[in-house]
């Protein structure tokens, strides 16, 4: 038997060299709280390693501000563009040097995954996340750069993937038998059944 906690504080990070976004969450039994989302901007900066110290430091600060249990972060995809990708690599490593500094557990997700968890659709826009998250953790302002709600989306992912301790996890042939063993968690969201 695994010995939880009764609370945990998720925070998740979508990386990025010219905006980083973040939010971080707290898992109280079966309800999870909005703790702090938002951006940090580097496009002021011109020097990579400039930007990737500061990753770094605020990462560490949020770390030691909020007292997360795991950094949950989304993996660089596969682009057309190889530099990016690399750009990306470096972002996410820096971020995860930062939660290793302090001793802070790392799972990484692809951005399919994530967008899978939140909205059901692995293809989903930022904008479907976003609305999703809007709905699920109850807020209602949208923040400036989507990169905020991005990172949000990692770490509520990260606390979707619970593992059932008792032996007994329950699996679903679709959308329809989730949403009726879930009502409470998918309160007020219209669902199209098959007829």
């Amino acid at each position: 038997m695994l010995n939880e906690k009764k609370e945990r504080i998720i925070l998740g990070i979508d990386p990025g060299t010219a905006v980083m976004g973040y939010g971080i969450i707290l898992e109280k039994g079966n309800k999870t709280e909005l703790l702090s989302m938002g951006v940090v901007k580097m496009t002021h900066l011109d020097d990579p390693f400039l930007k990737l110290q500061r990753i770094f430091e605020k990462t560490v600060v949020l770390i030691d501000q909020y007292k997360p249990d795991v950094l949950a972060i989304e993996a660089p995809f596969y682009g057309k563009n190889i530099q990016v990708l690399l750009k990306l690599g470096r972002a996410q490593g820096t971020a995860i040097a930062a939660a290793l500094s302090r001793n802070i557990s790392v799972t990484e997700y692809s951005p399919r995954k994530i967008k899978q968890s939140i909205t059901g659709n692995g293809n989903a826009t930022k904008e479907q996340v976003a609305a999703m998250l809007q709905r699920l953790l109850n807020f209602k302002e949208t923040p400036e750069f989507l990169d905020a709600t991005d990172g949000l989306a990692v770490a509520l992912c990260h606390s979707f993937q619970k593992v059932a301790t008792s032996g007994k996890s329950k699996t679903y042939s679709g959308w329809e038998s989730f949403v009726s063993d879930n009502k409470v968690k998918v309160k007020g969201l219209a669902v199209k059944t098959k007829k």
